[in-house]
């Protein structure tokens, strides 16, 4: 196989053109040592041979996105410039493309008023979300789902907000009857539902939420970091589609076009459906905010200094694939979730393999057959290894045996969880490739279990 290297051609004509925009300066080339370069490149690249393939369809472990040949070129053109995306002083057209890049993330749920950016990932998106619910409701908790990603409860810690766990049920989803006997309580400022959990890729069901949210008056925040890019797709199950098709009525979205959006690490983003909880991020910094009253993107963020590279990668992104149902980027998602499905198919229907969750997004997730939960772990680990050994690349998760126990009759849960392989099916090429992984999938479940 080779890297995709084509694309490189366009990069000398596109730098061209940024340079005769400024034909008017002054001749000015800086020094390069071309042999010194060289000789540090060359040892970075043997360096980086130290690497999952991350970019090839046998690997189907953790969420790792190859970026878009456009993402990947106009992120490193725009490092000639370097913008800053903090004050229109150091990034003026990025922070264009960038307004203009999150309106567009932000019409996929329907929002024309809105207010929101980049920023460095998930982490920080929620970080932010979390800071204006207790900006509005400081002495009031925060609740999520115990399948939602562990920031939340990191984030709660670092801000001092109060912070509680709700079960989850057999799917995986924020249980909402133990949900409401919290709500009951008076103490809950935010709810966040997780659109996508990293673990399965289960969704919350956020309907019931928001019905609850009538009689409660909580905010409601959305954690669709990993899976909000699917509100574009067509395939996926129906109450599942009600989930995405309500995400219009939550007060916050979190959204990374670093996973499923093609682009580089870190990119991430923060929505808020009402513009005024601007007020919150309110400060004054004369000496970066003084040549344009625009708004100055550092105003409306908690980052200060903030790469404009990524919302110059990202803006090229969606001008080449817009985010539009039935669209090339959409079409590409629904291939992702199609092949997670037929791989889930591939095992449930092996004698060899247990498994429980069907896919809700392009998350499957099993166990080789066994009769106790200690020997289906110690099978899981055994064959993550030996599918990797053969080039094969997945991931090992531990999940509570209540997400199993309906499924798996006569099994001896001699421990209160189960370690499984975890497959992050999340590239449109997925779909041509399931049945060579499949292949070696096979080989490698022969030699572990005979």
């Amino acid at each position: 196989m080779s890297l995709e290297t084509k694309s490189i051609s366009l990069l000398k004509e596109s730098l061209e053109i940024l340079e005769a925009g400024f034909k008017d300066l002054p001749d000015f080339s800086p020094g390069v040592d071309s042999a010194s370069l060289r000789t540090v490149l060359l040892e970075a690249a043997m360096k980086m041979q130290d690497n999952y393939p991350y970019f090839h369809p046998f690997y189907i472990g953790q969420m790792l996105k190859p970026p878009h040949p456009i993402a990947r070129l106009a992120y490193i053109l725009s490092l000639w410039i370097n913008p800053n995306n903090h004050a229109l002083d150091g990034g003026r057209c990025s922070s264009a493309m960038e307004k203009e890049a999150i309106a567009e993330i932000a019409g996929m749920f329907g929002w024309e008023d809105h207010l929101g950016h980049l920023c460095g990932g998930g982490t920080m998106a929620n970080l932010e979300a979390l800071w204006v619910s207790r900006c509005v409701a400081p002495v009031k908790a925060i609740v999520a789902s115990d399948q939602a990603h562990y920031t939340h409860e990191r984030i709660c810690g670092v801000l001092g907000i109060p912070f509680q766990k709700i079960p989850s049920d057999r799917n995986a989803r924020m249980d909402v009857n133990a949900l409401q006997e919290i709500l009951e309580q008076g103490r809950v400022g935010t709810v966040v539902v997780t659109i996508g959990t990293t673990g399965c890729g289960a969704v919350d069901p956020l309907g019931e939420v928001l019905r609850l949210r009538e009689r409660y008056g909580f905010r409601v925040h959305a954690d669709a970091a990993y899976g909000g890019y699917y509100v574009l797709t067509d395939n996926l199950r129906p109450e599942t589609r009600v989930v995405f098709d309500n995400l219009t009525s939550v007060d916050s979205i979190v959204v990374d076009p670093h996973k499923h959006g093609l682009q580089p690490y870190g990119c991430g983003s923060v929505l808020f459906r009402d513009p005024s909880v601007g007020r919150f991020y309110k400060h004054d910094s004369p000496y970066t905010y003084f040549t344009s009253t625009e708004l100055h993107l550092g105003e409306i963020s908690l980052e200060c200094s903030r790469p404009g590279s990524s919302a110059v990668a990202l803006w090229a992104t969606q001008r080449l694939l817009p985010l539009v149902p039935g669209g090339q980027f959409a079409q590409d998602l629904g291939r992702c979730r199609d092949a997670a499905l037929r791989l889930f198919t591939l095992l449930e229907t092996d004698a060899r393999f247990m498994t429980a969750l069907a896919p809700e997004l392009d998350i499957v997730i099993w166990a080789p057959r066994a009769t106790s939960a200690v020997e289906a772990s110690r099978l899981s680990q055994a064959l993550f290894k030996e599918a990797a050994s053969r080039n094969l690349h997945m991931a090992i998760a531990n999940f509570p045996k209540s997400m199993f126990t309906d499924q798996w009759i006569d099994f001896d849960w001699d421990q209160d969880f189960v370690t499984c392989l975890r497959s992050s099916v999340m590239k449109p090429e997925h779909l041509d490739w399931i049945d060579r992984i499949w292949d070696v999938l096979d080989e490698a479940t022969r030699t572990v279990m005979g």
